[in-house]
């Protein structure tokens, strides 16, 4: 990935841990305490964040930056290019934002409670990310087509085609659906839209 992906964008701060030489720059991770339902600090980032992992998973485990993950969606929005790097073709790209659930279901059918993203009416599931196939369904603003995806700190990507928009909101708070962070960030963003 780091040769086919993070190189070419320029995503000099994606990898699968963190360096030592960075460790002061990754971020202070929170979770829920079970008695009050307020964030804690965790004492201490996951080992995991500062070691190289057995095995790197396309779906997870990666540690970046805001800028990073920004190039890697502008990248997605520009129909797999940026700045004369092409990583994908606007054919895949169009085809990994489409809904592949079988019959054009949404996640509702499919999904299970885990995170803030699943288990959604109007929103079904293209190759890695989630897809709004309905809006109005979702009960969340949005444009038909748009996708991205979270990560477990309650982090979000989408990529807006028909408003040419892409915005993210990061967050280190453990699990991703302690808050629902996602549907009302995304309301905030197209409440602020105008023509």
């Amino acid at each position: 990935m780091k040769k086919r992906i993070f190189d070419p964008l320029g995503m000099t701060d994606t990898a699968f841990h963190c360096p030592e030489e960075k460790a002061d720059r990754l971020a202070s991770a929170y979770a829920l305490n079970p008695a009050d339902r307020k964030a804690m600090r965790m004492p201490s980032p996951p080992l995991s964040s500062f070691q190289d992992p057995k095995a790197h998973m396309g779906g997870g485990g990666l540690v970046s930056t805001m800028s990073d993950y920004m190039k890697f969606a502008m990248m997605l929005r520009n129909g797999g290019e940026l700045n004369g790097a092409r990583i994908l073709s606007p054919r895949t790209v169009q085809y990994m934002a489409s809904n592949h659930l079988p019959g054009g279901a949404d996640l509702s059918e499919y999904g299970r409670p885990l995170f803030a993203e699943t288990a959604m009416d109007g929103v079904g599931f293209g190759l890695s990310m989630s897809v709004t196939i309905d809006p109005a369904k979702a009960k969340v603003p949005g444009s038909v087509g748009d996708y991205g995806w979270g990560g477990a700190y309650s982090t979000i990507f989408t990529v807006d085609p028909v408003e040419d928009l892409v915005y993210m909101f990061f967050t280190q708070l453990l699990p991703s659906s302690a808050h629902p962070i996602r549907p009302q960030f995304k309301q905030m963003v197209f409440q602020a839209l105008v023509d």
